[in-house]
């Protein structure tokens, strides 16, 4: 392996402030890192312990900047997404080579996206890669890249999967800001799909506390883990426990089919329509492996739900 040999004492530095990679930046300070958010423009609000740098990592000069001094990079960058196709593996090429120049391991966050459809079968880290979508066997190809770099010694990479996010900060998911305000508004609540189906969630602060796991712990490299994630249940009964924490019934307004909505706009749509599958068939994901592991348990899903309503309380409060 090129590069220097990277230390614990080593910089953490996230690439993408997105919620995941706020939430990671924030979840590593708590840990006694030094950490750096990178992102494009280094505007953000400040959070403490955390050093916010720009660079642009879709190039190789931007990504070296970026990585200077880490020990341990994350990968949490995600684009508009009728650009992942064109620009991720353009992002991936420019981060691969930065990591593996400075000897820092890598740490990636990852979609169940490569999987593809299952027939509705519990996905667990041994499940078939069998994507068919265009942004499934793209992301497919990265990780089969991401791999093949640990396997032949040029970097060293862990990829955590994460489920739809949920949780504090998270607005634009199925479960983000087409639910919860108009739960404590009144106003409507949108489903995707069959809503009666089993779809697992993934609370951002249990992806934040996942990577930063397997930043802490090499022996984790070499493969793919999916971060801890609540039991699976119904987006009905999670409609349901938001109904008993707010005292009234939800307005639900169920979309059958991809149509533009709420923040999604016809762009975003058109191009989620590929993935529209994980609303019509049931969304299981396994992540046992990683909590028996490192003896990491995920968030209970009422107390998420409670941490989200009392965000989106504030969120609203301050528009």
């Amino acid at each position: 392996m090129t590069g220097t040999t990277a230390h614990s004492s080593a910089r953490h530095t996230v690439l993408g402030s997105g919620p995941a990679g706020t939430a990671l930046a924030q979840e590593l300070v708590r840990r006694g890192h030094s950490v750096r958010l990178v992102d494009r423009k280094a505007d953000g609000p400040g959070l403490a312990g955390v050093e916010r740098f720009a660079a642009d990592v879709s190039t190789a000069e931007g990504a070296r900047a970026a990585v200077a001094d880490a020990g341990v990079v994350y990968h949490c960058v995600n684009v508009g997404y009728h650009l992942q196709v064109e620009v991720m593996p353009r992002i991936q090429e420019a981060v691969l080579g930065a990591v593996e120049a400075v000897g820092a391991r890598l740490v990636v966050l990852d979609t169940l996206y490569p999987y593809g459809e299952t027939g509705g079968a519990v996905m667990t880290e041994d499940t078939p890669w069998k994507a068919t979508s265009r942004k499934g066997r793209m992301r497919a190809e990265l990780d089969e890249k991401y791999l093949a770099a640990h396997r032949e010694g040029r970097a060293r990479v862990a990829l955590g999967r994460s489920a739809d996010f949920v949780g504090p900060g998270v607005l634009n998911s199925t479960l983000g800001a087409t639910v919860f305000p108009g739960a404590l508004t009144g106003g409507e609540v949108l489903g995707f799909g069959d809503i009666d189906l089993p779809h697992s969630y993934t609370n951002i602060e249990d992806v934040a506390a996942g990577l930063a796991t397997l930043g802490e712990r090499p022996e984790g490299d070499g493969r793919v883990w999916h971060l801890p994630t609540a039991p699976t249940v119904s987006t009905r009964e999670i409609h349901k426990m938001i109904e008993e924490r707010v005292g009234k019934p939800l307005n639900v307004a169920v979309l059958a089919e991809p149509e533009p909505v709420g923040p999604f706009d016809e762009q975003f749509m058109a191009e989620y329509a590929e993935m529209f599958y994980q609303h019509t068939e049931p969304q299981i994901m396994d992540s046992s492996a990683f909590e028996q592991t490192f003896g990491v348990a995920p968030t209970p899903l009422g107390r998420t739900l409670d941490d989200t309503l009392a965000w989106y309380g504030e969120w609203l409060a301050q528009r």
